[in-house]
């Protein structure tokens, strides 16, 4: 059977009535959905300021879902208040990168944050964590990687003035890795699609604010759009099918 995911990312979880709205209306709605999904990934910047309270607030809201829910940091998220009260860990500095199995995929959540600045950079550690851990995957293991900067340029000056930087040490990584079926990302605030290593790179939308184009309106932010999520299916031959919805 394939596997189903769903993807959120910039929650953006501020304390306000506004963001817990957005936030708790499609998390609702996951929890509705008839046949529930094989796990959720939400793919950064899951607090607005990283304080441990907009941490707190995301963790109760995150409980007790029908499925597993999957976690990456991004340039809004502080990796000391993020291990402590979300995934009630000792405070630290170092990059928060986990793989998990769902359904016999690996999925690996990896850190491209650095502290303190917007644009994104995988550590030569989480490279190091990144080639290690796909090459001990059981032969046939298919995989996708997660994390929060997009590698390539998306043509608007908000997200593209705050990529991953060194996107060619992944793009060599992955040359040695087939098993990666595809890329996952965040930060954009606009549902995209496009490819990079030879593998399609997916962009899922934001649930705070949606990213208007240049050639939509001079005003980028776009607060009255409704929250959006991706649906990923991979099937068998490692192919994925991305459908992007909104949540009235």
């Amino acid at each position: 059977m394939p596997l189903l995911l769903a993807q959120i990312s910039d929650l953006h979880l501020d304390g306000t009535a506004r963001a817990t709205e957005r936030a708790t209306r499609v998390v609702q709605h996951l929890r509705g959905l008839p046949r529930p999904v094989d796990a959720l990934l939400v793919t950064g910047d899951i607090a607005d300021h990283g304080t441990e309270d907009e941490y707190r607030e995301a963790a109760e809201l995150l409980a007790d879902t029908p499925f597993p829910v999957l976690c990456c940091p991004g340039n809004h998220d502080a990796r000391p208040a993020y291990r402590k009260a979300l995934l009630g860990e000792e405070p630290d500095t170092a990059p928060i990168n986990r793989a998990h199995l769902v359904g016999g995929t690996a999925i690996l959540m990896v850190d491209s944050t650095v502290p303190g600045r917007d644009e994104g950079l995988l550590e030569r550690s989480t490279l190091d964590w990144i080639d290690t851990t796909l090459a001990e995957l059981p032969s046939g293991t298919a995989a996708l990687i997660a994390f929060h900067h997009p590698p390539v340029a998306l043509h608007h000056p908000m997200p593209d003035g705050y990529s991953l930087q060194r996107p060619e040490d992944l793009a060599a990584l992955l040359d040695a890795h087939p098993e990666v079926a595809a890329v996952l990302t965040g930060h954009a605030h606009t549902a995209a699609a496009t490819g990079f290593a030879g593998r399609p790179l997916l962009v899922g939308p934001a649930v705070t604010w949606t990213l208007q184009l240049p050639w939509e309106s001079e005003d980028f932010v776009g607060r009255d759009q409704p929250p959006g999520l991706a649906y990923h299916v991979l099937d068998d031959a490692r192919r994925l099918t991305t459908h992007y919805r909104v949540v009235p």
